[in-house]
C-alpha cells in the first residue's frame, strides 16, 4: 500500500497520491486511453502524461476508475503494474488489449478472458523459484467479468493465453501451444499476474481477438484495435464497479 514514504511521483507515473483509483483498465495502446476515458468516463482527468503514456481518472457508474496504459510487452506493463501496486496502492488490474486467435473455436472481435497465463519470457525468473511458475487470474476478479460478461449477453471464452516475448520470429510455435489447448497469444498478462501475486494484489486480462493466427480471418486495422472495442471494455468497466466494495 501506498503510504509517506512511498517514491510517488514514480519515474513513470506522474499523478500524485489519490489521483489514482482502487481499480485501473490498462490497455496497451496510449490513444486507447484516451479513447475509453473520454468516450466512457465522466470527468474523466489526466493524471499521467510521463513519456506521453496516459493515464486517466474518472467514473463510471458512480466509480472512480483510473485507465492508464501499460506500454508493449512484458517488462513494460511490469513496470506500470510495480508501480500501480506497490507505490499507489492499486488493488485491481484489469488488461484490455488485443489477441491473436489460436484457437479454430474463436474469431475476430470475440472477447476471451484469460483464466490461466503461459509465457516465453523469463519473468519469473527475478522470483528465484524452484520451479515453474504458473501465472493466474485473480478467481473474484475473473468471476466478476463473467457475470458482467453475461449481464451484457456477452459470450466471454475463458480460458488459457500465451504471453508471447514475441512478435516476429524465426520459429513460429503457434500450433504447439493451439494443441495445448492455449486459445490466444497476447504479450503482457504472464507479467501482470506475476506482479499481482507477488504484491498480494488482484489481476486479470480481458482481449479482442484483433486477428487469427490458424485461420484466414480478416486482421482488424490500427484504428478498429482502438476504437472498436466496446464489448471488451465495458465489461472491464462494469467489473471495476462490481469491485469497489470487494
Amino acid at each position: 500500500m501506498a503510504n509517506e514514504t512511498s517514491p510517488i511521483p514514480t519515474p513513470h507515473i506522474s499523478a500524485k497520491k489519490g489521483e489514482i483509483a482502487k481499480t485501473v483498465l490498462m490497455p496497451g495502446d496510449p490513444l486507447r486511453s484516451k479513447f475509453i476515458a473520454e468516450t466512457f468516463l465522466t470527468d474523466p482527468v489526466l493524471v499521467n502524461n510521463v513519456r506521453g503514456v496516459q493515464g486517466y481518472t474518472g467514473t463510471w457508474k458512480g466509480v472512480p476508475v483510473t485507465v492508464q496504459a501499460s506500454g508493449m510487452g512484458i517488462p513494460s506493463i511490469g513496470i506500470y503494474s510495480y508501480e500501480l501496486y506497490n507505490f499507489y496502492g492499486v488493488e485491481n488490474i484489469i488488461r484490455i488489449g488485443s489477441a491473436g486467435a489460436l484457437s479454430t473455436d474463436l474469431h475476430v472481435m470475440d472477447v476471451v478472458a484469460g483464466m490461466g497465463a503461459c509465457t516465453d519470457s523469463n519473468f519469473a525468473h527475478q522470483f528465484g523459484l524452484n520451479g515453474t511458475f504458473a501465472p493466474i487470474a485473480d478467481y473474484k476478479l475473473l468471476s466478476t467479468a463473467v457475470e458482467a460478461a453475461k449481464a451484457k449477453g456477452i459470450q466471454m471464452k475463458v480460458g488459457n493465453i500465451l504471453s508471447s516475448d514475441n512478435f516476429y520470429g524465426d520459429c513460429d510455435p503457434s500450433d504447439l501451444w493451439a494443441k495445448m489447448g492455449v486459445m490466444a497469444v497476447e504479450m503482457e498478462a504472464a507479467g501482470l499476474y506475476m506482479n499481482a501475486a507477488r504484491a498480494g494484489k488482484r489481476a486479470l486480462c480481458i482481449c479482442t481477438i484483433s486477428d487469427h493466427i490458424m485461420l484466414p480471418e480478416e486482421i482488424l486495422t490500427s484504428d478498429q484495435r482502438q476504437t472498436a472495442m466496446t464489448q471488451m471494455i465495458e465489461i472491464a468497466l462494469d467489473t471495476a464497479a462490481a469491485m469497489n466494495e470487494a
